[in-house]
């Protein structure tokens, strides 16, 4: 057991966690004449190690994920989301959306898609609360910073939010709710070409290209604001606002997190910034379900789609929610935090 914990932190402080990066950066910026121990080489130092960071495990997650992706086109998941019913449909919808794209924003097309296709109303909307909140990329990302039990917990949570939204929604029949150009879409079943391995392969490094070009500026944008939080305000006034004393410090970070847009690329930074501060882990993690899920843009983009009570309701449920997994999270924070 004891040689299975050593190679376990291994692999989460030094290949996923890249702590050696890190203590190499500071041995580098420390021989060019900058003290890495004051706060503006301890910025500076953050910032190029975060970034490092992140953008290789950006570029690999992308890589498998999107050769993962390869084998669900929208056609083959229409299809096997088809062959579910009820509350199973919801679940399998919901795992779906941990293999889609990262951000709310480019997954509002895909739950178009499904629903313009036939599919049950309360199974697409398991897929769109699923596909921004709980992808695989998060899952990774996730275990670099705040280990293995705080990222099984977070994809579990995010996905039983997702099933039981999608399930309300269904139960409540809201059907009518959707714009009529949507339920009214002819759709036509086109059968996806079968890839071989090499187009696969392809595929996965278009992705990467095109996602990397879009999430790298909120990277950036993310690492600054972690780097500005982590050196430069002062731990106490995180604490006060966002930390155990104050009880509605999940419902703040909620609500802060909502006219936010970023992924989950760009507000993990900030989250570990929050989190070294003296933020709860609950609070923190709140926040980045608020900003993943519910962004201003995306909300925009969905009122398109859905009618102002449907998208009330959706907003509703997902703010619920989360705020009820961020206070669950700080319960554990003890047992989850060591």
């Amino acid at each position: 057991m004891e040689i299975l914990k050593t190679i376990f932190e291994f692999i989460q402080n030094q290949v996923l966690g890249m702590k050696w990066l890190n203590e190499t950066i500071g041995t580098l910026l420390s021989m060019i004449g900058i003290d890495v121990q004051t706060r503006f080489g301890g910025s500076i130092q953050f910032f190029i190690y975060d970034v490092i960071k992140i953008t290789i495990l950006l570029c690999v997650l992308i890589f498998i994920i999107s050769y993962i992706q390869s084998y669900f086109p929208p056609e083959r998941s229409k299809k096997i989301l088809g062959k579910f019913k009820g509350i199973g449909a919801n679940f399998i919808s919901a795992l779906l959306g941990t293999v889609t794209p990262f951000c709310s924003c480019s997954s509002i097309p895909l739950f178009i898609g499904f629903t313009s296709a036939g599919l049950p109303l309360g199974v697409t909307f398991s897929f769109l609360i699923s596909s921004p909140m709980v992808d695989l990329g998060s899952l990774v990302l996730l275990m670099s910073i705040f280990g293995i039990k705080v990222a099984v917990i977070y994809v579990v949570m995010g996905l039983v939010i997702a099933v039981i939204g999608g399930t309300l929604i269904e139960k409540m029949h809201m059907e009518k709710y959707v714009e009529s150009f949507i339920r009214n879409a002819k759709h036509v079943d086109i059968d996806s070409p079968t890839l071989v391995v090499k187009e696969r392969i392809q595929y996965a490094r278009e992705q990467v290209v095109e996602t990397f070009r879009k999430v790298f500026p909120y990277i950036l944008v993310g690492v600054g604001i972690g780097a500005l939080i982590h050196n430069w305000i002062p731990a106490a006034w995180i604490e006060s606002i966002l930390g155990s004393d104050n009880p509605l410090g999940v419902i703040v970070a909620t609500l802060v997190g909502i006219p936010m847009y970023a992924d989950i690329f760009g507000t993990i930074p900030v989250a570990e910034a929050l989190l070294a501060k003296g933020a709860q882990l609950g609070t923190v993690l709140a926040f980045m379900m608020a900003v993943t899920t519910l962004s201003l843009p995306s909300m925009i983009m969905l009122k398109k789609a859905i009618k102002p009570k449907l998208l009330f309701l959706f907003f509703v449920i997902c703010t619920v929610g989360i705020i009820l997994v961020g206070y669950l999270f700080n319960a554990l924070h003890a047992f989850l935090i060591i």
